[in-house]
């Protein structure tokens, strides 16, 4: 089989949480040129029909999702699927706001575990029984490095995120035997919306400019940069793939090198 082969998502159908920006985007737009059918999910619906126009190839598709509400969209995924099967699910939304663990209010822990845990979990429970009946499917999360190696002044994140790391780790051994694999994605600095946030947040706390700030992020990195969103969107390609039939329930680390445990 050849490598184009190998890569291309041709006849599949993939659904993209936070898909008008950043690495949602970057991941549409990716799986579109390798020939996908691409259902858009995000909350503003003049972005999504802006990124649904970029998209190269027929048949895409959006629906309006504001992960802060799930119930007000879970029955129309429900709807959508009664007609359509998706083959890949791409689980990624932004956020939590950047903070001491100590400051974070209660209600900030119940928002993010809405956003990340609980919505992960409503998208998979609605796209897995089209998955049981194609014979295969791929669920990926896009969570981040602070699952390995927590991150400072990311309390509500890091500890949201390793909560979505153990959900996949439990889910890919449950639904294995389907041929379903479910792998994470642990994305490093990438120049997204989400990183601006949290380059102008350490900016106001240090006293720094952005630029110094970002600067002394890449120095943190060994390739000596902040990533791309299409460099994610590289690894989210090839675990959509037949190439990575036999990858499940581990975590791919895209961080040019930073992180320092296995």
């Amino acid at each position: 089989m050849s490598i184009d082969t190998l890569l291309s998502l041709e006849g599949k159908v993939a659904m993209i949480g936070g898909s008008t920006s950043g690495i949602g985007e970057a991941i549409a737009l990716r799986y579109a040129e390798a020939g996908a059918k691409v259902i858009l999910l995000a909350r503003n619906e003049e972005k999504l029909k802006n990124t649904l126009s970029m998209l190269p190839g027929t048949g895409h598709q959006y629906l309006v999702t504001d992960f802060k509400h799930p119930e007000l969209w879970e029955q129309s995924v429900v709807d959508l699927l009664q007609s359509i099967k998706v083959d890949i699910l791409v689980n990624n939304t932004g956020g939590p706001a950047p903070g001491p663990i100590l400051e974070a209010d209660i209600d900030e822990f119940m928002e993010a575990y809405k956003m990340h845990l609980v919505c992960n979990q409503i998208l998979t429970r609605a796209v897995v029984p089209g998955m049981k009946e194609l014979g295969a499917g791929r669920i990926i999360n896009v969570i981040s490095t602070s699952v390995r190696q927590p991150i400072d002044n990311l309390g509500v994140s890091n500890t949201t995120r390793g909560a979505v790391g153990n959900w996949a780790k439990t889910l890919a051994s449950e639904i294995g035997k389907f041929n379903i694999t479910v792998n994470n994605i642990l994305p490093g600095p990438i120049r997204t919306p989400r990183m601006d946030q949290i380059i102008n947040n350490r900016a106001q706390k240090t006293g720094m400019t952005p630029a110094e700030v970002e600067d002394n992020m890449a120095s943190s990195v060994p390739l000596g940069r902040i990533g791309e969103p299409v460099e994610i969107a590289n690894a989210a390609l090839f675990l959509a793939s037949s190439a990575s039939s036999y990858i499940s329930g581990t975590n791919i680390i895209v961080d040019g090198g930073r992180t320092r445990t296995y």
